[in-house]
């Protein structure tokens, strides 16, 4: 069953996701970064290539010739995600076929509509009886 990861309160939600990207980068993961918002991916892009001065975050968006071979994706869907075993979603929607990774993380920033959306989403998870663990920012640093 897909574990589901909520990171709630994060002060600069595309900043902390580059955080978090990174980290699992590091560990050796592929990724698929999932947002309905193209211009919220586009910004996501330009910010990893200047996450840090030493780290180098291979990405493309899902429509490049290298999306497959590439170990960041950034998608406003889900389509062609089968290889990948962690996404992270930004959007305000779950997307169907979630259940196909090993790991789902939702990053929800301090936005009233964004908190009041991912309610919606964690009741529904709650709902199907995912394992849905918590981070919530507010009360614990940002370090990702």
């Amino acid at each position: 069953m897909t574990r589901i990861d909520f990171h709630f309160n994060t002060p600069e939600k595309l900043a902390y996701s580059c955080r978090l990207i990174r980290k699992a980068y590091r560990a050796m993961h592929r990724l698929w970064i999932c947002s309905e918002d193209l211009g919220q991916l586009q910004q996501l892009d330009r910010m990893l290539w200047s996450v840090s001065a030493v780290d180098f975050i291979p990405h493309v968006m899902h429509d490049h010739p290298l999306a497959g071979r590439t170990p960041v994706v950034l998608s406003n869907s889900l389509e062609g995600s089968d290889a990948f075993t962690i996404a992270i979603h930004l959007g305000a929607a779950l997307p169907q076929g979630f259940s196909s990774f090993e790991r789902w993380i939702e990053v929800v920033g301090r936005d009233e509509t964004d908190r009041q959306l991912a309610r919606k989403r964690y009741a529904l998870l709650r709902e199907q009886g995912y394992p849905i663990h918590h981070f919530d920012l507010a009360e614990q640093g940002t370090e990702a």
